[in-house]
């Protein structure tokens, strides 16, 4: 049963071909069995999980229907969940129970998902590789020696291993995109306002956005379809109707036009993913696309406004970690100095250090307006670039990321290096845009994945182009030895 994917899932329950219960109790089992070797789980909900699932035959077995009814899921750990710790995968964190859920979880809980668990992730959502955890370095099911990208690494290692079918997931510059595509799955950020962002511990506020991962296209617009909506509650959320994802997955392709980025294949981008690419746009022709050379000039300084809006914004958003009201305090402190000093220099890891140090730097006083007033310029312009772009063409397409999965460890000593690992990817939040990956292939045995750019609310448009790829390819069927 674990190889099945949640639109599989949906009609073997809708069958009677087995029961949520079952399906919940042999996924937690093989959880127990094998999460140990990659550490994609902080906390298991086996009690939590049982109930759900019988609640869900309950609702079956009376007569109610539903793509997501009875299906396991995982939540990263930064949604907030009632009565469950909520990590944020931080030590800070690390007794911290949330006592509401987030509308994300709420409504995936009313569509009658199973929560299976929290998936582990990067510190506070920082990080490239899911190295930065307190709960330690999570490992890719494709090669144990290698990171399964991040922040949301915990959520796509543990899909790839078939660990469950589908989880959510958070993407600020990548997060999403960049794990799906280092483990062989698809992932959906969707237009910045689509999905709520009520109860997901913040990082980067105008950069935020919950998402879907899944193995296949079809499984996120399930996903989605539960996830998206207006929320009163979320002063970012946007009130545009959600329309049916499922209804347009096998539109015709014939006269879409794809724009590839002349700035996406020069140096720095390892040749033998490009030739994927190409070969991903090939199938995407043999299908009626039409393929359009363009031109995103200012995407040469994404990476440096990113890493100055992205910390600015965090360490606006962590100043409340002080101990003092909920989360980690240090032992006897003298006063009240020394207490909000121990308890965040022992609650926060290096890397989300580093960053809380630079966005202050960014927002004091005389640095302002040259380094944060200036990244929302060039932010600005990064937009500009796609609506000139999107007057030309349907989607855009290019690498998800520059290189494959590197080894554990291999850039701790170097934080830029990981930084650029997100140089596709920071453009789409930076101007709010829907993004994709997809898998496309494999280089030395790691998956290497495609990304896809639509214009604001197209994410139907994206799950359209990604499921008609996977209606000729198998890349996303792959799954890892032994998994």
């Amino acid at each position: 049963m674990h190889q099945l994917t949640l639109a599989e899932i949906a009609r073997g329950l809708a069958d009677k071909k087995f029961s949520s219960e079952e399906l919940t109790r042999a996924l937690l089992a093989r959880i127990n069995q094998l999460d140990p070797q990659i550490n994609s789980f902080i906390s298991v909900t086996e009690e939590l999980a049982i109930s759900q699932a019988r609640a869900a035959d309950a609702r079956r077995a009376a007569g109610e229907s539903g793509a997501l009814l009875g299906a396991p899921i995982g939540h990263k750990d930064l949604f907030c969940t009632q009565g469950i710790r909520t990590s944020c995968g931080s030590k800070m964190l690390d007794n911290f129970k949330a006592p509401y859920d987030a509308t994300v979880v709420s409504k995936l809980a009313e569509a009658g998902t199973v929560t299976l668990g929290k998936t582990n992730m990067d510190e506070f959502a920082m990080g490239s590789a899911n190295e930065s955890s307190y709960y330690g370095a999570v490992k890719n099911p494709w090669n144990f020696e290698h990171v399964p990208g991040g922040s949301s690494g915990g959520s796509a290692a543990a899909v790839a291993a078939r660990l469950l079918p589908a989880a959510t997931a958070t993407d600020t510059g990548g997060s999403i995109r960049q794990p799906a595509a280092l483990t062989g799955l698809t992932g959906l950020k969707p237009t910045y306002g689509r999905v709520s962002r009520w109860g997901m511990i913040a990082y980067a506020s105008s950069l935020d956005q919950g998402g879907p991962l899944a193995r296949t296209a079809e499984d996120c617009a399930l996903l989605l379809q539960a996830m998206a909506g207006f929320d009163a509650k979320d002063s970012t959320s946007i009130d545009e109707p959600v329309p049916d994802y499922s209804a347009g997955l096998n539109a015709s392709l014939e006269g879409l036009r794809i724009g590839l980025p002349k700035e996406y294949f020069g140096a720095g981008l390892d040749p033998r993913i490009a030739d994927l690419v190409h070969a991903s746009v090939k199938e995407l022709q043999k299908l009626g696309a039409v393929v359009k050379e363009i031109s995103l000039p200012n995407m040469q300084h994404a990476i440096p406004a990113y890493y100055v809006i992205a910390p600015a914004e965090a360490s606006s958003n962590l100043s409340r970690f002080d101990g003092v009201r909920f989360g980690y305090r240090c032992e006897n402190p003298v006063d009240l100095t020394d207490l909000y000093k121990r308890s965040r220099g022992e609650g926060f890891g290096p890397e989300v250090q580093r960053r809380i140090m630079v966005g202050a730097y960014a927002l004091s006083a005389g640095y302002y307006d040259a380094y944060y007033l200036q990244a929302q310029k060039i932010r600005r312009l990064i937009k500009n670039d796609f609506m000139a772009a999107f007057n030309d063409v349907d989607v855009i397409l290019g690498p998800t990321t520059p290189n494959l999965a590197w080894k554990i460890g291999a850039k701790n000593n170097d934080p830029v290096a990981e930084y650029l690992e997100d140089v596709y990817t920071i453009t789409a939040n930076l101007a709010g845009l829907p993004g994709l990956s997809m898998p496309a292939g494999f280089v030395d045995g790691l998956p290497v994945g495609v990304q896809l750019l639509a214009p604001y609310f197209h994410e139907g448009r994206l799950l359209n182009v990604a499921h008609r790829y996977q209606q000729v390819t198998d890349w996303h069927t792959r799954a890892p030895n032994g998994f």
